[in-house]
């Protein structure tokens, strides 16, 4: 019987300091990490529902990138973290690919961190130098494969969005040309808007406005079907690549360890930020949109990331592309 008591006891003491969490949670601003450079398209993303999320949760939310190892520097300073829903990271889809391209990581993405929820799945654009010869996918194709020792591909890194769609391209056509990596898909497109470099498939967050303007050629978007704000390009399906599909999912992260309650009560305010007017039209000039309301949520995005891991795994070691 007293043994009985001290679980009761024990399992409300849980309760309450979990209800208090939810109460009190937060009493100062939060920092939500992206580990990639500013004006990429994940810090685009990020700071498109911080605000909306901050006046949510009634705090400022702050925007800090750290940059470096194909997003994995950030994820590894988040995962040991003070659990306190103070510090949380913003990724995308590299977080399913990092066990598989890393030989040494330091951190699990299915173990040290509390899934918050999915944000949106941005489609990539496969982009150009604006001189650049070939007007058509195929075109591009052959171009690639004529000239596989001098043309140059850039990317944002290793593990970088910019970096996987590469790889996919090249597996697709089944030629392999020389990569140039950048510490972000910013300096990336600096070189490729100055001829630098030839060409790059980066997300319609951060390649719409190019496009739009006339400063980078486009071959096809990634996607089914085409998107609304750029219904002149083809996809990549009908521009005669169907292998080449990919889009860029994003989620939301917790240290773990994260009170129930403060991971109950920050998905809350994902979920709202959302659903916010401003939000849904800003990514729609970017070519996306948010998820539905049930893949905002920690349980669909655990499961979502575990299937992406299974998925990949097996393209990327038919690649044969690891980093230390």
């Amino acid at each position: 019987m007293k043994f009985a008591t001290l679980l009761c006891a024990a399992a409300f003491s849980l309760m309450a300091g979990s209800a208090f969490a939810q109460a009190t949670y937060p009493t100062q601003p939060i920092t939500i990490v992206v580990p990639f450079a500013a004006g990429g398209p994940t810090d685009t993303v990020t700071r498109l529902i911080a605000e909306p999320m901050g006046r949510e949760l009634g705090q400022q939310i702050v925007v800090s990138n750290v940059a470096g190892a194909g997003g994995t520097l950030a994820a590894g300073q988040v995962a040991k973290a003070n659990p306190d829903g103070y510090t949380l990271l913003m990724h995308h889809i590299g977080m399913s690919t990092a066990p598989t391209l890393y030989r040494s990581l330091d951190f699990d993405p299915t173990v040290d961190f509390a899934t918050l929820g999915l944000v949106t799945n941005v489609p990539m654009t496969l982009i150009a130098r604006k001189d650049l010869e070939p007007t058509t996918l195929t075109e591009l194709v052959d171009y690639v494969k004529a000239n596989k020792d001098t043309v140059v591909y850039a990317n944002a890194g290793i593990g970088a969005a910019s970096h996987l769609c590469g790889m996919l391209f090249m597996n697709a056509i089944d030629t392999a040309v020389t990569t140039v990596p950048y510490k972000g898909t910013g300096p990336a497109m600096t070189d490729i808007l100055s001829g630098e470099v030839d060409f790059m498939c980066d997300q319609s967050t951060n390649t719409t406005g190019q496009i739009k303007a006339g400063e980078v050629k486009v071959y096809a978007v990634t996607t089914p079907e085409r998107l609304g704000n750029l219904p002149d390009v083809p996809t990549t399906t009908e521009a005669g690549l169907p292998a080449f599909q990919v889009g860029v999912w994003h989620g939301l992260y917790a240290p773990k360890g994260t009170d129930p309650a403060i991971v109950d009560k920050i998905s809350k305010a994902l979920q709202a930020s959302l659903k916010d007017p401003k939000v849904i039209e800003r990514f729609a000039e970017l070519g996306t949109a948010p998820v539905s309301q049930d893949q905002a949520t920690p349980e669909a995005h655990k499961t979502y990331l575990a299937d992406q891991i299974a998925l990949w795994k097996p393209i990327i070691e038919k690649a044969g592309t690891f980093a230390d």
